[in-house]
């Protein structure tokens, strides 16, 4: 569950205590690391399940301050059970929403509440002791997640070497784990932060939440003492960090591109299965409530802002850096497999996949938590035949394909690069047509440009130019020149190929791939073996 911004915590961040000591009225955290928590090194066991039974026709949910619900309360017309309600009016039973900031997962569990929220990829992570159904999708951040660095890091492979703060399995956890495989490089925990980093991998020390996370790096930032080099965590403590650093530090990467932090509705087992009809109606009045939330947004306002105690103008921002999810994507989403760049399947196999069976064990069937019988009700009885898909790329200045009140500010960044290896024929610029490697190759490229629709990749073309120094000693600069420029002319020919292929196997607009033929002109210092590769730059706006 995502973490409130309370006001204990933004004297905390602008003072640069940290909240901990804040709280008790004095200090003693500043040296303690207050906001520093074990590390684990397994996904803490949940309590036995039991199904959950409503009292008095009331269904209970719990949900934490985040604008992504907000279709939720906005159906509910606030926190309390109402008659007024959607859920009341059209589907015979009232809501109460409780707003809590902990991960109640072991209580949704053992019945204490009917249903909460939370993002794919923590399914991923507690796998089959999490005895909960998915029948909707909430929607998709879209921008509320995101890195915060010191000022000198300007990609993701920057990081490598270097220290980071974040909240352990929860989705900012998994954001920086995402894009850390994706880069090529792993994830090392640390006990804390006496313990050396790996040099050849990204550092994580974890904090009890992620506005922990960014008070921990602020404070160590105005410290001086430059520790950490960035955290993970969401808004409005990304933007309060770089705001508060005076210029140190710098939000690198936001998700408000990638489709990747999917948040859903996630319903206790027992209780799905003994009242669907309940369940039909809870998912029905969401889908109502994000229509209404997405149509009239400003009708809307006061009741999600009193909800989270938030102003007006608050809920505003917030609502900005959310997508709320109608019927068709809700299709779309679960129906997508995993070839399908930000379906369900596809970010529970990734979120499996970047944790790795050591931290989390096997990796539970994504099958195995979806319950598709309340969407497939809701298209028999036709209630949102109407809509459509409208969840599009961001696609440059001027000209989003969503309303973005700040699509003139977007920059393109270069998130990432990652280097493969293709298998060409001898000689040539062909691609061995049978080479899993190249298969491979050719997916991770293609994966990310779809989980990114508004994103471009770059493919810099690399060789070895071991022979044409060779012949520079042997046979003169004049053959030498001759080598590298044919080096240079079949590295873009290569990556020419490499192009083609992505456009038409994996229908990738050639408008979203340039290619390079750099040739032997950057060697890598680390043998011929390396210096023949294809450089990916992952564009991203931002």
């Amino acid at each position: 569950m995502r973490a409130a911004f309370s006001g204990m915590m933004l004297i905390a961040a602008l003072t640069g205590l940290p909240a901990v000591a804040q709280d008790r009225g004095d200090v003693s955290g500043l040296a303690a690391d207050a906001e520093l928590v074990e590390t684990r090194n397994q996904v803490p066991r949940l309590k036995a399940a039991a199904a959950y039974e409503p009292r008095d026709g009331v269904v209970e949910i719990e949900l934490s301050e985040y604008a992504g619900y907000a279709g939720l309360i906005a159906a509910n017309r606030g926190l309390e059970p109402g008659d007024e309600s959607v859920f009341s009016r059209r589907h015979g039973f009232k809501l109460r929403i409780t707003i809590s900031e902990e991960e109640s997962w072991s209580s949704l569990n053992a019945g204490r509440m009917a249903a909460s929220a939370t993002t794919v990829d923590v399914l991923a992570a507690y796998g089959e002791q999490f005895k909960v159904q998915v029948p909707a999708l909430i929607g998709f951040s879209r921008g509320a997640d995101g890195i915060v660095v010191l000022r000198e890091i300007a990609k993701i492979n920057d990081l490598k070497g270097r220290v980071v703060a974040t909240a352990q399995f929860t989705e900012a956890d998994f954001f920086l784990r995402y894009l850390a495989q994706e880069a090529g490089l792993g994830v090392n925990m640390l006990p804390d932060l006496s313990a050396a980093p790996d040099p050849g991998q990204i550092n994580v020390v974890y904090c009890a939440d992620a506005f922990g996370a960014g008070d921990l790096f602020l404070r160590d930032l105005k410290a001086g003492r430059k520790r950490l080099a960035g955290c993970v965590t969401w808004a409005p403590k990304t933007t309060e960090v770089a705001e508060a650093s005076g210029g140190a530090a710098h939000v690198l990467v936001t998700n408000r591109n990638l489709l990747i932090i999917a948040d859903v509705l996630v319903v206790n087992a027992g209780f799905a299965k003994n009242h669907p009809a309940t369940v039909n109606g809870l998912v029905a009045g969401l889908l109502e409530g994000n229509a209404m939330v997405r149509e009239r947004p400003e009708d809307h306002l006061a009741v999600v802002a009193k909800a989270f105690g938030w102003t007006t103008d608050e809920a505003r921002e917030e609502l900005a850096r959310v997508h709320l999810a109608n019927f068709p994507e809700n299709r779309a989403f679960f129906a997508g497999t995993l070839e399908s760049a930000g379906s369900f399947e596809y970010i529970f196999e990734t979120a499996g996949y970047v944790y790795g069976s050591k931290l989390i064990g096997a990796l539970a069937p994504a099958e195995g938590f979806v319950d598709p019988g309340p969407l497939a009700e809701i298209e028999r009885g036709g209630q949102f035949r109407n809509q459509k898909a409208a969840i599009t790329p961001i696609k440059g200045r001027g000209g989003p394909a969503e309303t973005d009140p700040d699509a003139e500010r977007l920059e393109t960044v270069a998130l990432l690069s990652k280097d493969i290896r293709f298998q060409f024929k001898p000689n040539s610029s062909r691609l061995e047509a049978d080479s899993e490697q190249n298969r491979k190759g050719l997916q991770s490229i293609a994966q990310l440009v779809k989980i990114s629709p508004g994103s471009t990749v770059l493919l810099r073309g690399h060789a070895d130019g071991s022979l044409a120094v060779k012949a520079r000693q042997t046979q003169g600069e004049a053959k030498a020149r001759e080598m590298f420029l044919a080096l240079k002319s079949l590295s873009r020919a290569r990556c020419a190929e490499v192009k083609r292929v992505l456009e038409e196997t994996f229908r990738i607009d050639p408008q979203r791939i340039e290619a390079q033929g750099v040739g032997a002109d950057e060697p890598t210092g680390q043998g011929p073996d390396a210096d023949r590769r294809v450089e990916v730059l992952w564009m991203v706006l931002e």
